[in-house]
Parts: C-alpha cells; sequence; structure tokens
C-alpha cells in the first residue's frame, strides 16, 4: 500500500474519531424548597431561633447521582451533596466570614451526612453537629443552548464538525438560607450568568466542559453578592439588638434629721419642758 494513501486513511480515521466524540451534560440542580416537610400550618408555626452572632453551615445539594468532569457527588434519595470545591473560589467563602454578626463559616462535609438524603432536615441534623446556627443551602443549574436550543441534563453532544453557530452556556446559582433548629426560611437568593461562545469552539468535550466551568464560577461569584444582600436584610429583621438598661445607682444614705435643743422655761413652782 503506497504511504500517501496509508496517510489518507490514518487520517481520515482520526477524523472520524474526533468527529463522533461526544460530551454529556451534567446532570441538573434541585429545587431545594421542594425538599421541605410539614404543612401549610406546621410552616407558618416555624419561628426562627438563631443567636447573632451566627455560626454558618454551607451546602451545595443537585439531583441524586449528579457527577460531572470536574466533580461527583455523595448520597442517594431525592438529591446529592457535592463535597468537593470546583468552580467555587476561597475568596468567596472569605467573603462569607466576613460577613457582619457572623461567627465562622463551615461546609457541610461527607462524614456528618446520612447515605439517604430526602429533606432539608437531613442537612439540618449535619449543620447541627457543626455547632451552626444557619444552614446555606445552594445549587447550581447549567443548560447549554445552541442556536436558541436548549440542550438538557444528560444529553450527548457529537464534537469535532460542529457547525459555526452561536452557543451559550447558562447557570443559574439559587440559595435558601434555613434556621438550623427550626428550619425557619430567612430568605432566597439566586444570580444567573452566561458564557457565550461559537460552536466551532467546542472541539472538545474539555473545551466544552471549560465553558461550563467559567459559566458556573461566574454564577456562584454573583451569588455570594446576593447572599450578602440577603444576609443585610436578615440581620435588619432580626439580629435586632436589646436595649443596654442603664445603670441604677445606688440609694444615698440617709441622714439623721436634727432636732431642737430642749430648753428650759420657769412657770411658776412647775418646770416645763418643751421640746
Amino acid at each position: 500500500m503506497p504511504r500517501s494513501l496509508s496517510h489518507f486513511i490514518l487520517l481520515l480515521c482520526l477524523a472520524v474519531v474526533q468527529g463522533c466524540a461526544t460530551y454529556t451534560t451534567p446532570a441538573g440542580g434541585v429545587n431545594i424548597p421542594s425538599l421541605g416537610e410539614g404543612d401549610i400550618a406546621e410552616l407558618m408555626a416555624v419561628e426562627p431561633a438563631a443567636k447573632f452572632p451566627a455560626r454558618l453551615a454551607v451546602a451545595r445539594v443537585q439531583s441524586s447521582g449528579y457527577s460531572s468532569r470536574t466533580n461527583d457527588s455523595y448520597g442517594s434519595g431525592r438529591y446529592s451533596v457535592v463535597t468537593t470545591r470546583d468552580i467555587e473560589d476561597e475568596a468567596e467563602f472569605s467573603q462569607l466570614a466576613s460577613m457582619d454578626m457572623v461567627a465562622g463559616v463551615a461546609p457541610v462535609g461527607r462524614l456528618l451526612l446520612p447515605e439517604q438524603l430526602d429533606t432539608i432536615k437531613d442537612l439540618r441534623l449535619s449543620a447541627a453537629r457543626l455547632k451552626a446556627d444557619m444552614l446555606l443551602i445552594y445549587s447550581i443549574d447549567t443548560a447549554f443552548h445552541v442556536e436558541g436550543k436548549a440542550l438538557g441534563p444528560l444529553t450527548a453532544i457529537t464534537l469535532g464538525f460542529l457547525p459555526s453557530k452561536q452557543a451559550f452556556v447558562s447557570s443559574t446559582t439559587s440559595g435558601l438560607l434555613v434556621d438550623v433548629r427550626t428550619g425557619y426560611t430567612y430568605g432566597v437568593a439566586e444570580a444567573t450568568e452566561r458564557n457565550v461562545q461559537r460552536t466551532t469552539l467546542w472541539d472538545s468535550a474539555d473545551a466544552v466542559d471549560r465553558a461550563r466551568t467559567e459559566s458556573e464560577a461566574a454564577s456562584f461569584k454573583h451569588f455570594i453578592g446576593e447572599v450578602g444582600t440577603l444576609w443585610g436584610d436578615t440581620l435588619r429583621q432580626y439580629a435586632v439588638s436589646e436595649p443596654i438598661p442603664e445603670p441604677v445607682a445606688p440609694p444615698a444614705p440617709s441622714k439623721p434629721i436634727p432636732t431642737a435643743p430642749a430648753t428650759l422655761e420657769p412657770s411658776g413652782g412647775q418646770e416645763t419642758f418643751t421640746f
């Protein structure tokens, strides 16, 4: 076989292999409020119980069985917990720790979690082991779009010979701030970011995943700013300082009332004492 023909066949095989390469989009996020429990009457009866300065626990939740090229999750049930940081930067957690009236920030680790995860209470129990007062739960939902068509979770994208079309990755980070003791919801925060590219740049799985991680990192950074706003509102409403009572001065010692000296007035043959 001529060498030129063998080279052509080799290049053709490489092109076919590259053209058949695929990238599978990660599983989606979790609708966190749906993980609550109790009926309306019970939810309305829940009251806040956190003390300030408050200790804050943080947990990222995703759909059950979640995994990506840079991370995986723990637990089974209605959701799973991502215990390893990949798109989160240490600076963002330092920003959380620097907020007013925050005594400390701690992640909910794998060793504290039950294997079966069904409700928010499972996370609250883990946060209670950290002696946390509040729990920040967040989830990241990422969608891929090509020419306006959304590619849902666990969708295979064929790489290599994609035509030049506009594509973008959209990531939404949403979170809930709850009371560890009672489950009371202080508020929610959400942020969305996009990473717009051309599909010709998606020539490998690493390139597509890079677009995902950049979009998710930008979304999480924006989300932390929204959490700061939520925290400020929480402090104004719930961290009301009780007025410091004014010190009470001890009563002054009573002084004896002086009395007039007795006088002797002669009156006939009798002696009369007037006081």
